[in-house]
């Protein structure tokens, strides 16, 4: 048990480590030309923070939290996902006082207890976005694009944009009410948590993983035809910002989310190569959330992508993500004496941003040449008493075998300059 990690976990090991930063320095690039700024909350929260902003009828929050007692007697919970602590964030350090709308990111890893299979496990990483203050549909318009811009640039292929509009409250009753008529006729073949939401919250039942739930979810009255005019009009002008920038997407009227919080517009990009769990990115507004968790009325949108399923999705289309650049140069010595010269070579390099190594392990020169091979090195150098006595030494290319000599005073600026 010592060795294994918990289920549900996964290490990141150095040779893989490459992907995780190459797409996160992406998403940070990509989130700075958008204006979104970096936010950074804590692991865990006030349990009560997700049983009020993501819904007490939500599976989430009935089945998947991590949720324990500390020792101050307080109940306390691994953070599932990443909107409801940005609100709070929001709320406590009075970012609504400042202009708006506030735009935000995060790349956090969060803990939901679930069965793991392909792209679900019970830690898993993920990318948000979060923009609150603005009600316009183009400000939902920007966060689909922000997430189509990060997948276009990884070359992400095949990928669909579902998206829909869950209405406002008003709306929301209506179509309850008509749900609600459809659903009676199924109660006793509903799953016993779908049987305690259809009082409650019968929307979620469209989102049960129950087989048969799903099935009789295929042929429920449809949301789209009960909105109002207003939730109309913001749905027919979202269409109109993704027509105008030439963003394809379809509409599925089944779509509702996973989360109580939603509002009006929900979406998802969805990829068919990471199996069942094909759902790349998800999100939508949550208008009401702010004002649930006990600030003033305030509209907010945003998305979640899971990182691990990003990198399936990219695996599945031989998208492979360009290694770092190899250590510049590998220092071989023979003898005491170069082996200290040799660390005070690469730790000059070093402080030049030059990428250099050695031998920590008292290898035979063959040995330190197969190694320096394995690291990929650009250029090999050998140090000896003669190179030492001398303050010169010969650089080697690995790739064209070209050898030139070099004064190991400038040996920085001359790496530099080749």
């Amino acid at each position: 048990m010592l060795t294994k990690a918990p289920k549900g976990t996964k290490d990141v090991i150095p040779d893989e480590s490459y992907k995780w930063q190459y797409i996160e320095n992406m998403i940070r690039k990509i989130c700075d030309s958008y204006g979104y700024k970096e936010i950074r909350t804590p692991v865990f929260e006030h349990t009560e923070l997700f049983e009020r902003g993501m819904g007490d009828t939500t599976d989430v929050v009935q089945k998947e939290m991590y949720t324990f007692e500390d020792k101050g007697g307080r109940s306390i919970t691994l953070r599932p996902e990443g909107t409801a602590s940005a609100v709070r964030s929001y709320l406590e350090n009075s970012l609504y006082a400042a202009p708006q709308p506030t735009k935000m990111y995060y790349i956090i890893s969060c803990y939901r207890y679930e069965k793991p299979q392909a792209g679900r496990l019970r830690e898993f990483h993920q990318f948000g976005v979060e923009a609150f203050g603005s009600e316009k549909p183009s400000i939902d318009a920007e966060i689909i694009s922000m997430a189509m811009t990060l997948l276009n640039k990884l070359g992400v292929k095949g990928l669909e944009l579902n998206i829909n509009s869950i209405g406002c409250p008003k709306c929301r009753k209506e179509y309850n009410s008509k749900l609600k008529e459809y659903l009676k006729q199924y109660l006793d073949e509903l799953c016993e948590t779908c049987n305690s939401r259809y009082e409650r919250n019968p929307l979620r039942i469209l989102d049960c993983r129950n087989s048969r739930c799903k099935e009789i979810g295929k042929n429920t009255p449809v949301l789209l035809e009960s909105l109002c005019d207003d939730c109309k009009a913001h749905f027919d002008s979202l269409k109109n910002y993704l027509d105008s920038m030439n963003i394809k997407y379809n509409v599925d009227p089944y779509i509702v989310r996973g989360l109580d919080y939603y509002t009006r517009t929900v979406f998802e990009f969805v990829s068919k190569d990471i199996g069942a769990q094909g759902t790349v990115c998800g999100g939508g507004r949550y208008d009401g959330l702010i004002e649930e968790l006990g600030g003033s009325p305030t509209p907010g949108i945003g998305f979640g992508m899971g990182i691990e399923r990003l990198m399936l999705t990219l695996e599945g289309q031989g998208i492979e993500i360009p290694r770092p650049d190899p250590v510049k140069l590998f220092i071989a010595n023979i003898g005491e004496k170069a082996e200290i010269k040799a660390q005070s070579l690469v730790y000059e390099l070093r402080q030049q941003d030059i990428s250099a190594e050695k031998d920590h392990m008292g290898k035979s020169l063959k040995a330190q040449m197969k190694y320096a091979d394995k690291l990929g090195a650009q250029y090999t150098m050998v140090l000896g008493e003669d190179e030492i006595n001398n303050n010169k030494a010969v650089l080697k290319n690995m790739k064209t075998g070209e050898t030139i000599e070099v004064d190991l005073e400038y040996l920085g600026n001359i790496l530099k300059k080749i």
